[in-house]
């Protein structure tokens, strides 16, 4: 080889070459050309269009230009790719049934929703339309940065200041190297009000920006059936969703029924819809059709679709909706570039990059007003020290010889910069007036207020976002229209995740050391009571079902914690277990966070106003809410009532609202009331005093008072009675009630209060975690003024910690558990009332 061309052969490793060229190709086909950026909602074509035709002049005030001067613009100094990509971009940006808002006008043949292309560049015209103008809008005042473009011969926007949360308002679709995006639009009014949400609220959870922004909201309007794929898409960033033709069934005088399109789904090509159902009743793969035409024009979509008289309008619409594009399916995949990176995002995270954008465009706004601002009135503060020695600087001016000299001098002689010299060398004679003095001083006033409310945005991130508000709102008022999309149920073959659940009745049981799961209620039935809890449960030694109670899959189960809030689950959410295994940890199912534990667990199969949620707490308080005022509780749980400083929630009952009600202390006293001495109170209410307590008392139980119910006592020490009913007689609400138990050394203070039916057992907890189990019915009935007798041995600086009423351990051997009788063991739970629809 030449001696001169070996400095110029380089030997590579082509495998290692093809990995590192498709990977640049592939970052940058991610980077620069299919991934919109979550801050603005574009690709850079669609930037660089909007951005072109900005510096053109090309806005919306001003005449149509032809779009194939825009496309040279692009391609010539940002965009270097073929002229037809970006035309199409830009036709894109210019249809009504692909873009929800607009934000090219075009004028001239942009193509048609029958998938007609669009005229050759040279006959269309186009400009800015009005909500485009307000992605551009502040892009002079440094609110975002610049990159140099291909060449390095020109600057161009790394990203819009972008006004309006364009990502979710029109959506993207984009293929880049092994990944997609194809987002959804969305209707604007919602979308910003979801931004407001989030800024008022940062905490703001999916399901409540969904109560906002329900799903989205096509240009091409149709249906949205069910919500499920909506909702897994703003949870989790990917889902499903399916889109209808919006159709109606017309009948004729003749008897005859006609089908009529009026809306089509996201996306579909009319003329390709209407020659595929023509084939189709060509093959007679469909049956049923007479005659077919399209009847659209400019007041709307119209396809007729004329039924036999033999045959029937909707099985021959759900055919269709089979067969055809008249129902489709919409993939979301909610990604977008986040610092560059392309990141799948759920709805809050769309938002939230949307906001931190806008605050960065406000600060970096502001602080160009401030620049500006400070700049004029340094200027205006030479003027004024000029005006003050007039006639000192026109003399300084006269005797100078050059204009270098009297610059110098008046910088030299009246403390002035550079630039405040320059100012008085090139002002006018006519400011020397009087009346252009004032105006001088007014708007160097003027500007140091301005400066000092600039300085206060920029010092108070709460005056930001009040100012984002502010023009977020105002662009909602002038941009916003109608939601087209309508979002119905599931219709046919339509259905939700719940639907696809079979209606069951099914057995819950949580154990103490917080294990939950399910049974079906055809298992539990054929079992005896036995062992801890059910027969063959699987507990661990220091473990046994506290909670037990009969629901269905269809069911709400409502978990009320000690700290006053409440979580929901559906029935066939919770696990479905063997008999043998413990479950799972209830952690795992609901979000409770650390030192909180469940109280009380209550199941709904309808929310009814005329069934009651009644509450008491440590210190007293007691509140009494509407059943139906917990119908909407998210998953992430809610504040059930709002507790005061240092209180707990210490019981829950579901009641009809003609129950008696008891509440007892730890100091031995008890009173009985009947629950409508408590007033209705809305769920975010504290309560009202159930029990006037001493000072060193605090409340240990409260449950429902049935007649012929005994009250259970059981003492720090381990001592115990029961009372009947009988012996409490009925008070006022917010008494210090009656003696129920006397309080000595001996039997130490009360720990519980429960009111058994007698045929249950009593689990006792010691403070190291010995579990003692007895009879309820062996327990002593004894007067109100006595300390009960001893139901336990415990050894020095041992004492009871918790008390549980659970099902009987032992039980006849002919006995069967009829979970539908009225022994059923649901009923006899401590922790849960009968459902409104059982009684």
């Amino acid at each position: 080889m030449d001696e001169n061309l070996k400095p110029r052969v380089k030997e590579i490793n082509i495998s290692q070459e093809m990995r590192t060229s498709f990977l640049d190709y592939a970052m940058s086909v991610i980077v620069s050309r299919a991934l919109p950026d979550v801050r603005d909602g574009l690709k850079p074509v669609h930037r660089r269009i909007l951005y072109a035709m900005n510096d053109l002049g090309m806005t919306s005030d001003k005449p149509f230009k032809k779009s194939a001067r825009i496309v040279g613009e692009v391609i010539g100094k940002y965009h270097p790719h073929g002229d037809s990509a970006v035309y199409d971009s830009m036709v894109r940006m210019a249809q009504d049934f692909n873009f929800r808002y607009m934000l090219v006008d075009g004028h001239g043949n942009f193509g048609s929703v029958d998938g007609d292309a669009a005229a050759a560049m040279r006959y269309t015209e186009a400009r800015m339309s009005k909500i485009s103008m307000e992605l551009l809008r502040d892009i002079t005042k440094d609110t975002i940065d610049y990159q140099d473009n291909y060449d390095g011969s020109e600057r161009e926007p790394i990203v819009l200041p972008s006004r309006f949360p364009n990502l979710l308002v029109n959506g993207a679709a984009g293929i880049a190297v092994g990944m997609a995006t194809n987002i959804p639009p969305h209707q604007l009014g919602e979308v910003v009000d979801g931004v407001l949400a989030l800024s008022k609220d940062p905490d703001i959870t999916i399901a409540e920006l969904m109560e906002i922004i329900p799903g989205p909201d096509f240009p091409t309007a149709g249906q949205i059936l069910g919500r499920s794929g909506i909702r897994k898409a703003y949870e989790t960033g990917r889902g499903s969703i399916t889109i209808r033709a919006k159709v109606e069934i017309e009948e004729k005088p003749s008897g005859k029924q006609v089908i009529l399109v009026k809306e089509l789904p996201y996306q579909v090509n009319k003329a390709r819809l209407i020659e595929k159902i023509a084939d189709l009743a060509r093959d007679k793969k469909i049956e049923g059709i007479s005659d077919l035409r399209d009847e659209s024009d400019r007041k709307g979509m119209r396809i007729v679709i004329e039924v036999r008289k033999d045959a029937n309008a909707n099985v021959l619409l759900n055919n269709l909706f089979k067969q055809t594009a008249l129902q489709t399916s919409f993939g979301i995949n909610l990604l977008a570039l986040v610092d560059g990176q392309p990141q799948v995002l759920n709805l809050k995270q769309c938002l939230y990059h949307y906001l931190e954008h806008q605050k960065v465009v406000i600060k970096r706004r502001t602080a160009f007003e401030l620049r500006k601002a400070e700049a004029r009135a340094h200027i205006l503060e030479g003027l004024r020290i000029a005006l003050d020695n007039l006639d000192a600087v026109i003399n300084l001016i006269r005797n100078s010889q050059t204009t270098d000299i009297a610059r110098q001098g008046l910088m030299e002689q009246f403390s002035l910069s550079e630039k405040q010299a320059q100012a008085i060398l090139d002002m006018r004679l006519q400011r020397l007036t009087g009346l252009e003095r004032e105006k001088i001083e007014e708007e160097y006033q003027n500007l140091l207020k301005l400066i000092a409310e600039l300085k206060a945005i920029l010092a108070d991130e709460e005056k930001v976002l009040e100012i984002i508000r502010n023009e977020l709102t105002e662009i909602k008022d002038r941009f916003n229209d109608e939601r087209r999309t309508e979002l119905v149920a599931g219709g046919i073959e339509m259905i939700e995740d719940e639907d696809l659940i079979p209606v069951e009745n099914i057995v819950l049981t949580l154990t103490h050391n917080g294990y939950i799961k399910r049974l079906p209620l055809s298992t539990y039935k054929s079992q005896k009571r036995g062992g801890r809890g059910i027969q063959g449960m699987g507990t661990n030694e220091d473990d046994f079902v506290e909670h037990l109670l009969t629901t269905s899959t269809h069911d709400t189960i409502l978990f009320f914690t000690n700290k006053g809030k409440v979580y929901r689950a559906k029935g066939y959410e919770i696990p479905e277990y063997s008999r043998t295994a413990k479950g799972i940890p209830i952690i795992n199912l609901l979000g409770i966070e650390k030192g909180e534990w469940i109280n009380a667990i209550i199941p709904v199969s309808e929310f009814v106003d005329d069934w009651y949620i009644f509450f008491t707490t440590k210190e007293g308080i007691s509140k009494r809410t509407a059943l139906s005022q917990f119908a909407n509780i998210r998953k992430g749980g809610l504040i059930a009532l709002n507790l005061r400083e240092e209180d707990e929630l210490i019981s829950v009952r579901l009641t009809d609202g003609s129950k008696h009600m008891i509440i007892g202390t730890k100091n031995g006293m008890l009173i009985r009331f009947p629950e409508t001495d408590v007033r209705l109170m809305g769920r975010t209410a504290t309560g009202v005093k159930g029990i006037t307590l001493d000072q060193d008392d605090e409340v240990v139980g409260m449950e429902i008072l049935e007649e012929k119910t005994d009250v259970l006592i059981v003492t720090h020490n381990g001592y115990g009675k029961r009372t009947p009913a009988e012996e409490y007689r009925i008070q006022s609400r917010g008494g210090k009630g009656l003696k129920t138990c006397n309080i000595t050394d001996k039997n130490g203070q009360v720990v519980s209060v429960k009111t058994p039916k007698g045929d249950e057992d009593l689990m006792l907890i010691t403070a190291s975690g010995v579990l003692i189990r007895m009879d309820v019915s062996g327990i002593s009935t004894m007067g109100r003024n006595t300390q009960g007798v001893k139901l336990i041995r415990l050894d020095e600086n041992e004492y009871v910690a918790t008390v549980a009423i659970v099902e009987k351990e032992e039980e006849k051997p002919e006995e069967i558990v009829d979970m539908e009788t009225e022994d059923n063991p649901a009923d006899v739970n401590t922790n849960t009332e009968t459902e409104p629809n059982e009684e």
